[in-house]
């Protein structure tokens, strides 16, 4: 398990709160991957639960911290070079809120938790998962995990994961919290390779570009059959409403109007109505402005500012737009 650490500066009001987050990233060991691939969903799942519970647990624990973490949970299954690498990205916040719900506890700016217990626990609590679902019944065992069907064999081959470290592969740092979200913003919903490292399709071979992070990161250039390239990136296909952004502890759905409202008053942000729905609709602006280039509150043919009408109301014909000369112009329909 890798732990890196990013700091942003969060203003409210006149008051600037320095507040720590951390990027944790859960990975399993590769002796894992034939059983995952025969059993994504559940053992997804477990990936997820193992992770969060593992930061909850020891947050929870006065010895290390004593509060309630939020984390944001992103599921990853490629690497570079398109092969299967279950991990998961996770964002937690560096502190939490107390179980008597009146204080903040933040961690030390420059320190989250011990690793070397994280990676510890999370071992226990995903095999302790995974020997659940093998004694239930629940794990498919067939293609290449059919010898793991015999019960001694099946304990035999997971002995030696209780004694491995878990490590991981992991990111570089961020250089902040804005830059930790907008990086998973970035590949939250995209597949496994983008468009503009694809190189060349000739010949029956796909050539794609890949940093390879055991040759100082290096670019390099991977040629491989179609079919080969086409059975790697149908190895990121997840299972059917599968989901793969979750939250949990302070940013889980039935905390966000409880605990999470507690928090922000306790570091002193305002928690008026108007006041989310002000900053809701300048982080949207500013995202459809990032994106697309296009500011949203702006028309696109003449750039002069657009207004909102009920929907109810006739909408106007384009030689009737006021101050649109581009609508007067190709007739517009902005209704």
């Amino acid at each position: 398990m890798s732990l890196f650490l990013c700091r942003s500066s969060l203003t409210l009001g006149h008051q600037a709160i320095r507040l720590a987050y951390f990027h944790i990233v859960f990975t399993l060991p590769d002796a894992l991957y034939p059983l995952m691939l025969r059993n994504q969903a559940v053992l997804y799942h477990l990936l997820f639960q193992a992770a969060a519970q593992t930061l909850l647990q020891l947050a929870a624990d006065p010895k290390w911290l004593g509060a309630q973490l939020g984390i944001t949970a992103i599921l990853h299954t490629w690497g570079q070079n398109l092969l299967f690498h279950p991990h998961l990205h996770c964002v937690v916040t560096g502190g939490g809120l107390t179980a008597d719900g009146q204080h903040w506890r933040a961690t030390r700016n420059d320190y989250f938790l011990p690793v070397r217990v994280l990676g510890r626990l999370f071992r226990g609590k995903f095999l302790a998962g995974l020997r659940a679902l093998y004694d239930t019944g629940q794990l498919s065992l067939d293609g290449s995990a059919a010898a793991l069907a015999d019960a001694s064999a099946f304990r035999r081959w997971l002995t030696p994961l209780y004694r491995q470290n878990w490590v991981v592969y992991a990111k570089p740092p961020f250089g902040g919290a804005e830059h930790v979200f907008r990086y998973l913003g970035r590949y939250s919903h995209r597949v496994a390779i983008a468009n503009s490292r694809l190189v060349s399709l000739a010949d029956g071979h796909v050539s794609f570009a890949w940093k390879d992070y055991a040759d100082d990161q290096r670019t390099k250039v991977m040629r491989l059959t179609a079919e080969e390239f086409i059975r790697r990136f149908l190895l990121h296909v997840l299972p059917p409403r599968f989901v793969r952004i979750r939250h949990y502890g302070l940013l889980a759905g039935r905390n966000v109007p409880t605990k999470l409202v507690r928090c922000r008053e306790l570091l002193g942000e305002a928690t008026t109505a108007s006041s989310a729905r002000d900053a809701r609709l300048r982080t949207w602006l500013e995202r459809v402005l990032e994106w697309t280039g296009q500011d949203p509150r702006v028309c696109p043919h003449c750039q002069g500012p657009l207004t909102r009408r009920p929907l109810e109301e006739t909408p106007l014909p384009p030689t009737a737009l006021p101050g649109c000369a581009a609508a007067h112009a190709i007739g517009v329909n902005t209704s």
